[in-house]
C-alpha cells in the first residue's frame, strides 16, 4: 500500500499542477508568445512530484515480502503516505501559484524572478515528504520490529 500511496498521490499532484499551470502558460502564450519558454517553469516542477513519488515507492518495493511484519507494513505505508501527500500539496500550490504567475509575468516581466522563487517554495513541499519517506523507510530497512529492537 506504502507504493500505491506513493505514486497515486504524488502523481494527482503532479497532474493537477501541470494542468493548472499550463492554463495559465498558454493565457499568457497568447498575450505575450516570446515568453513561452520561460513561462514553461511551473509544468516542470509539477512533473517533478511524480518522480517524487517514483523513487520512494521503488524503494519501498526494493523490501517488500510474502511476509511482512505489520511493523514494516504500517512503515512501508507511512512512508508512502508521507511522499504522496507532501506532493498532492505541493502541486495543488504549483497549480495555483504557476496559473497566476505565468498570467501576471505577461502584464508584468519584473515578476518572473518572485514568480520562480515561490514555485521553488511549493516545489519544496514534496521534496520535504521525499526525505521523510526515505528516513522512514530507513527504518523499515533495519528490521525493527514492533517493539523497536533489532
Amino acid at each position: 500500500m506504502g507504493c500505491v500511496a506513493a505514486i497515486v498521490f504524488s502523481s494527482f499532484g503532479a497532474a493537477y499542477g501541470t494542468a493548472k499551470s499550463s492554463n495559465g502558460f498558454f493565457a499568457s502564450t497568447i498575450m505575450h508568445p516570446e515568453l513561452a519558454v520561460r513561462n514553461l517553469i511551473p509544468a516542470i516542477f509539477a512533473g517533478i512530484l511524480a518522480i517524487y513519488g517514483l523513487v520512494a515507492a521503488v524503494l519501498i518495493s526494493a523490501h517488500i515480502r510474502l511476509e511482512l511484519s505489520l511493523y514494516t507494513s504500517l512503515v512501508n505505508l507511512g512512508s508512502g503516505l508521507a511522499v504522496g501527500l507532501s506532493c498532492l500539496a505541493a502541486g495543488f500550490a504549483l497549480g495555483i501559484v504557476g496559473d497566476a504567475g505565468t498570467r501576471s509575468v505577461a502584464q508584468q516581466p519584473r515578476l518572473y524572478v518572485s514568480m520562480v522563487l515561490i514555485l521553488i517554495f511549493s516545489e519544496v513541499l514534496g521534496l520535504y515528504g521525499l526525505i521523510i519517506a526515505l528516513l522512514v523507510d530507513s527504518k523499515a530497512r533495519l528490521g525493527y520490529d514492533k517493539c523497536g529492537s533489532a
